[in-house]
């Protein structure tokens, strides 16, 4: 059988008692069509993108339309994307009223000949690609399932609805994406570690890795790139891998999770916070979602 997988997360740090339904169910379901998906012989970038641009629509999440303003009133958003196969990465950070950040990622990896482009820059290249935009800010952003309005004073409390895909392709190729809208009460030109390549989201020929959690201990603990690092360098398996690297990440005053898939097909969800809404499908992975 010709292994494909994909996994899904919609940000680790979930409350207890909240509910989290309607965002396990879109999981699930998206994790469904993606597999069904990669076996018809749809690329593992495709089915990142296509993934991600579903969560950041519906808002369940913090990201896309589930994003709340910054300290300045308004709302900034990050994403990136990563083609392992070709070692090719695209990512937008500080971008404002973008429908899909994570197509202007993709756009920025296949049409700029950058990797990250940041604030007014990357929103006059979004213009030149004619992406969609948001035209009516105050109606369209939405509270995210399980968020309280308790949560926007706490900007650690909200720091995980980060979502992300990873996958494995028929073809062997992985791929992985992953979006945000920051954290609540973020200052105004923060930038996690979502949009950075490399702490954030990582792919290459042997894993595609999507973090979520407090971006600033991720950064600093190497995140997504760490784990595939002691992959490559140490020969460590990827759930040594990661669970290494949520450990530097506590000890650095953080906390959150990662999904990742192997070329192998394995596919590893690993959080050191209270939970992590997660879903996973592929040719020997029954359709599965969860959050605790």
């Amino acid at each position: 059988m010709t292994p494909y997988a994909i996994a899904l997360h919609g940000g680790a740090g979930v409350k207890p008692g909240r509910d989290y339904s309607r965002a396990e169910a879109q999981l699930r379901r998206l994790a469904g069509d993606g597999a069904e998906a990669l076996k018809r012989g749809v690329s593992a970038l495709d089915a990142v993108e296509t993934a991600v641009r579903a969560l950041e629509a519906e808002g369940l999440c913090v990201a896309g339309r589930g994003s709340a303003p910054n300290t300045a009133g308004y709302v900034e958003l990050d994403a990136s994307i990563m083609d392992g196969a070709a070692m090719r990465a695209g990512a937008v950070a500080a971008v404002r009223d973008v429908v899909h950040p994570i197509t202007a990622a993709r756009r920025v990896m296949d049409a700029s000949g950058h990797v990250l482009l940041a604030g007014a820059g990357a929103m006059d290249f979004i213009e030149t690609q004619g992406l969609a935009r948001v035209e009516d800010p105050a109606s369209y952003y939405r509270i995210p399932d399980g968020v309280e309005p308790a949560d926007f004073d706490d900007p650690k409390a909200a720091a995980h609805g980060t979502v992300g895909a990873v996958a494995l392709d028929r073809q062997g190729r992985l791929a992985a994406a992953t979006s945000t809208g920051g954290t609540f009460g973020k200052h105004a030109g923060r930038v996690g570690d979502t949009p950075l390549i490399g702490p954030g989201t990582w792919a290459d020929s042997n894993v595609a890795i999507s973090a979520t959690g407090v971006g600033e201990a991720f950064i600093l603990a190497g995140g997504a790139g760490d784990m595939a690092a002691r992959m490559r360098y140490g020969g460590a398996d990827v759930n040594a891998a990661a669970d290494a690297m949520l450990a530097d990440v506590a000890r650095r005053g953080g906390d959150g999770g990662v999904i990742a898939v192997t070329r192998s097909g394995e596919v590893v969800f690993a959080w050191n916070s209270p939970g992590m809404k997660r879903a996973a499908a592929g040719a020997a992975i029954p359709v599965f979602a969860a959050v605790v």
